[in-house]
């Protein structure tokens, strides 16, 4: 397995248990593999949202659906996804309650066709967290507490240059987590320099503060 805290100091590495996060509730995915050989770094966080049928909240669908177990005829909805193999690494609830489903230093099935910082296939380097909430909704306080300390916490484990929404590396195609996000309120939560973010989300520091 690639070893990529190299170099990191011990204290720093507290939260993580190689690639599993300490805090999260863990239940793993089967959806997932290495990541490439010529992979060097994991430097891109992918934000997503995510809710199963949509616009219902805590149920437990998505949980299923990132292990192989969702019940394809327990909605009409779910004919349409019937047979659909995904997994992120992390998903936060409603509540800021944090899950994850594959160990960070693998390959999660998150992101598919994308293209960002010059590169494309972005599920080879880089880490997806799916928000529980409908694309162009707003999302609640507790998630972004939530987002907020794991991102930070990643960057102390890889070297996070770049932080995006699903719909910044598969734009016209995807749209989560969409304009019911805030940006600026996660840019100031995370105090990255704005190069990190997409252009069109950046807020200047004096208006954050």
């Amino acid at each position: 397995m690639t070893n990529w805290a190299d170099g990191a100091p011990a204290a720093d590495m507290a939260p993580w248990e190689g690639g599993w996060y300490r805090t999260a509730q863990r239940l793993a995915s089967p959806n997932h593999g290495p990541r490439p050989v010529q992979t060097s770094q994991v430097d891109l966080i992918v934000v997503h949202s995510i809710s199963l049928p949509p616009g219902e909240y805590g149920g437990g669908a998505v949980q299923q659906l990132f292990t192989n177990t969702l019940d394809w005829d327990a909605h009409p909805y779910y004919q349409g996804i019937r047979g659909l193999q995904v997994s992120a690494h992390f998903f936060i609830e409603r509540t800021g309650v944090l899950w994850q489903f594959v160990d960070c230093d693998l390959r999660a099935w998150h992101a598919g066709q994308s293209f960002y910082r010059g590169r494309s296939q972005c599920n080879d380097d880089s880490i997806g967290i799916e928000l529980e909430g409908l694309e162009g909704l707003h999302f609640e306080s507790a998630q972004y507490e939530t987002l907020a300390r794991v991102c930070q916490d990643i960057a102390l484990r890889y070297p996070i240059e770049y932080i995006a929404g699903h719909e910044h590396i598969a734009p016209g195609r995807k749209l989560d987590p969409g304009p019911g996000f805030d940006w600026p309120r996660l840019q100031g939560a995370l105090d990255w320099p704005a190069q990190r973010f997409p252009l069109n989300t950046r807020a200047d520091p004096l208006q954050i503060r």
